[in-house]
């Protein structure tokens, strides 16, 4: 009976060491599995963005009527790349910058504004598959505005904000002689009435904080549109973030 009891004993206890260490194993399995989805989850490219139309984005709404319809059928976006990939390409430290001309006032809901041709700056420090992602990025964020390319140029792009920070509000995003974007905080001075409000969305998709500003100078210089401008002393910019995974799709989501 002695001998029988502990060998009982001696199964109970390895069957509990058998059962813990195969419970370790799948909670580690699943630590694993989870730290990897979490990974994945994170995965994608993210940075700051500039652009600029030719009209008002942050206006009271008389003055947007005496616009729509008239101005704001061209502009400029921008997309710095702080960090990450996109087509499994890195692209930390590149920039590119889409250029368009719609059929109507940009972001207005009340007319059709498509169909609309685009010219792309892409950033001479990229490779060739880099410069492949580039427009593909551009393509992806840019959405209908940037469905038909008419041309691709390679320049220098230097684009950033004072002090590196974008709630200052004061950008700069410049390509060759080809765009010269600058913006600042919109001020009290700037405004026409009490009534002011953002009346149009941003033109890019995957943007997870934006904010309206003031345009020092929108000027485009180069070909493929059959047209040039220069618009600057307007409320008709936006800057912020973007943050997309390697679909294009929008990670987070804060904006104020």
């Amino acid at each position: 009976m002695t001998r029988f009891f502990r060998c009982a004993a001696v199964f109970a206890v390895s069957t509990v060491l058998a059962l813990s260490a195969t419970a370790s194993s799948s909670h580690e399995h699943h630590h694993h599995a989870h730290g990897a989805a979490s990974s994945m989850m994170n995965a994608g490219i993210q940075g700051t963005y500039m652009e600029a139309r030719t009209a008002d984005v942050f206006i009271g709404q008389c003055f947007r009527n005496s616009e729509v319809g008239l101005v704001g059928d061209l502009g400029l976006m921008g997309w710095s790349i702080e960090k990450g990939s996109f087509d499994g390409v890195a692209l930390d430290g590149l920039s590119v910058i889409a250029v368009v001309r719609a059929n109507g006032t940009i972001g207005d809901v009340h007319t059709d504004f498509y169909p609309a041709k685009a010219v792309l700056v892409v950033d001479e420090k990229a490779n060739a598959m880099q410069r492949i992602a580039l427009e593909n990025l551009a393509r992806k964020l840019g959405g209908r505005l940037v469905e038909d390319v008419v041309a691709v140029n390679v320049e220098p792009i230097a684009m950033g904000f004072q002090n590196g920070d974008v709630h200052s509000r004061v950008g700069t995003m410049k390509a060759g002689n080809l765009v010269d974007l600058q913006t600042r905080a919109i001020q009290s001075t700037d405004k026409h009435c009490s009534h002011e409000e953002t009346v149009y969305p941003p033109m890019s998709s995957g943007l997870d904080h934006s904010m309206p500003a003031f345009t020092v100078a929108h000027r485009f210089a180069g070909k493929g549109l059959n047209t040039t401008w220069s618009s600057p002393y307007k409320m008709s910019a936006f800057v912020g973030t973007f943050r997309v995974s390697e679909a294009g799709e929008l990670l987070v989501s804060s904006n104020e």
